[in-house]
């Protein structure tokens, strides 16, 4: 298998109202852009989301963090949004 090992690549997004950078390898950006179609919404109004349902964590990660989890965990479950991730990230940290 090739994987694609590259460095993370800064971009800028407006979300909440405000200019966010974020640095994300690029096969997530990739997902990231992948999942938003898939959604039907825009790049900057997924990560919005995400941001806003980490923030509810008990112990939030940083957003770059945050993306790549939702990202695997999204994969984990079969692409859904609306998926139950509790199972997949309980054998994860099991």
């Amino acid at each position: 298998m090739d994987i694609p090992y590259h460095p993370p690549v800064k971009r800028s997004l407006a979300i909440h109202g405000h200019r966010t950078s974020i640095s994300l390898e690029p096969i997530f950006w990739d997902l990231l852009k992948r999942a938003a179609k898939d959604e039907g919404v825009a790049l900057a109004a997924l990560v919005a989301r995400i941001d806003a349902e980490r923030i509810q964590a008990q112990t939030p990660p940083g957003l770059a963090g945050a993306l790549r989890v939702w990202l695997v965990a999204r994969i984990i479950a079969g692409s859904s949004s609306e998926a139950d991730f509790s199972g997949a990230i309980g054998e994860i940290e099991g």
